[in-house]
């Protein structure tokens, strides 16, 4: 059996998320509607933005998923993600740091989801 992944990130408004994605992916996304849009991401793996099914969700509930985005350059390469994603304005909810599993930080996006940036397992 070939199996895909398909990480679904709940969000406000799927075109604004999209834009932000694209900006922090460099990519465009590879299927598009009101409110469900996702980016190719390789072989097997795709992120979506999904405005739907939110019954009774306010736009004001925090959000606790989180993705991981994979640095495979090290924590040079690390350290300048996190400078150009600060100065492109993107919220920084913990700074690099070194934990067990090597170097990491932590953003939001514009409905609160976590992204965190760190090295491979």
């Amino acid at each position: 059996m070939t199996a895909s992944v398909v990480s679904i990130v709940y969000v406000n408004d799927a075109p604004a998320a999209a834009r932000f994605y694209s900006d922090l992916l460099d990519s465009s996304p590879s299927f598009e509607t009101p409110g469900y849009i996702t980016f190719d991401l390789g072989p097997g793996a795709d992120l979506a933005l999904w405005s739907g099914q939110f019954e009774g969700l306010s736009p004001d509930v925090p959000r606790t998923s989180e993705i991981c985005m994979v640095n495979d350059e090290g924590p040079d390469a690390l350290d300048a993600l996190f400078t150009l994603w600060q100065s492109k304005g993107i919220t920084i909810l913990q700074e690099p740091q070194d934990l067990g599993f090597g170097r990491t930080f932590v953003a939001a996006d514009p409905d609160g989801n976590r992204i965190r940036v760190a090295p491979r397992d």
